[in-house]
């Protein structure tokens, strides 16, 4: 080991952090201290009667202990284990309740720092002088106060040996701070780590936050990419007729306005749920359903694509979330062909009292051109959306046709 290497611990930025969280526990120490100190000064005095002392101890025990077992404290400690040992420990799982094993574990960790702590604490205000008393001696520096003290076996004549001491002492002092706070950063994750149940929560509750980001990532990709190939389709046919059909033009350029509009709406929706933070409310917008059906028909006819459908049923007495569905897997079928078929499509939608049933069928005429092709995001939302409602879904090739059967079960609303 070099010199190096063996200095290291006692400059390295991780031993200064640790040094800081002991002496944490030295200072939430200290109010234990002042307690300890006055009952043994009530002890002490034969005057005041012992059962109203003892009375008073249990009481005082009663409110010294309790925040040794608040959830509150364990949060505090967990934050400090993270910010100052660098332990990545995982924080409490909000509204989750913590069990006995694990309070006790964290009970007897916040003890074990205070008691730790208070004794650093006592270290540096002790030895930390002292030892540079014996440094500073050496270059003349209160020499007349090291000479009137004797040191176990040194005293004021023994200069050199005292510069000597004074260099371990603050040597041994740093090895000291490092090794303890080495030694509490191994032992956090044990104490403060969380029980099986809460791991369980916290990964429970990352599940439920990846669902919600893909449903966002689903609503995004749906609406957009919707709104943006009608774009495209209107303007493409605008530009074809642009000196020959004024009034196509017109209609076309009002008709991209309206889907430009209507998709900022949703894009607004989106964006508000991703910045709702405390108690900022998100921006809300309607969402599409069935009931919006004829006119996502009428978009995708505006912007050139023949759209035959066939409708069986109130879609008033289906439950919402199945409507919402069923209206984003519509209107991702609409969108593949539009820009990967070819030809007509042709819409069916049956309503059911137990479920909802949609077909579109498209001709395909372009080889490499399906969606499946162009990375299949929006293949696997309707999956994801049909899946989660406990449905199934055929998506794929049907001979020269390309295929979307899907059936959403629901209990009918009345």
């Amino acid at each position: 080991m070099t010199v190096r290497a063996a200095l290291t611990p006692l400059v390295a930025g991780t031993t200064w952090r640790r040094g800081v969280f002991l002496l944490l526990g030295g200072v939430l120490a200290l109010p234990y201290g002042v307690l300890a100190v006055t009952f043994a000064q009530l002890f002490a005095d034969s005057a005041i009667p012992r059962p109203l002392v003892y009375a008073l101890l249990v009481i005082a025990a009663l409110i010294a202990g309790a925040p040794l077992l608040l959830d509150g404290s364990r949060a505090l400690e967990i934050a400090a284990v993270r910010a100052l040992l660098g332990v990545d420990l995982p924080e409490p799982v909000p509204g989750h309740r913590v069990d006995r094993e694990t309070r006790l574990r964290s009970a007897l960790w916040i003890a074990t720092h205070l008691v730790v702590g208070a004794l650093v604490m006592i270290a540096l205000f002790s030895a930390l002088p002292m030892a540079l008393a014996f440094i500073a001696q050496q270059f003349g520096i209160g020499t007349e106060l090291i000479s009137r003290e004797r040191f176990g076996p040194l005293d004021g004549r023994d200069g050199g040996w005292l510069t000597v001491s004074g260099v371990v002492l603050l040597v041994g002092l740093g090895y000291a701070v490092a090794g303890l706070g080495a030694l509490a950063g191994s032992m956090a994750p044990v104490l403060l780590g969380p029980a099986p149940a809460e791991r369980i929560a916290a990964l429970e509750r990352e599940a439920l936050q990846l669902a919600e980001r893909n449903r966002l990532a689903r609503e995004l990709h749906d609406s957009i990419g919707h709104a943006l190939t009608v774009a495209t389709l209107q303007a493409g046919a605008a530009r074809e007729v642009l000196h020959t059909d004024p009034e196509f033009v017109r209609r076309a350029l009002t008709a991209i306005e309206e889907t430009g509009r209507t998709a900022m709406d949703e894009l607004d929706h989106v964006l508000g749920l991703l910045r709702e933070t405390g108690n900022e409310r998100p921006v809300v917008a309607p969402q599409r359903t069935l009931a919006d059906l004829d006119r996502l028909v009428t978009d995708a006819r505006a912007a050139g694509l023949a759209v035959h459908a066939h409708r069986g049923g109130d879609t008033a007495r289906v439950p919402a979330a199945v409507s919402r569905e069923g209206y984003r897997i519509v209107q991702e079928g609409l969108t593949n062909a539009a820009r990967y078929g070819d030809g007509p499509v042709t819409l069916r939608l049956d309503l059911h009292p137990e479920a909802l049933e949609l077909e579109l069928v498209n001709a395909m005429s372009r080889p490499g051109r399906t969606p499946l092709g162009h990375g299949g995001r929006g293949l696997d939302g309707m999956r994801e959306r049909v899946l989660l409602l406990g449905g199934r879904i055929t998506v794929g090739p049907d001979g020269d046709r390309w295929l979307i059967r899907a059936r959403l079960p629901y209990e009918e609303t009345q």
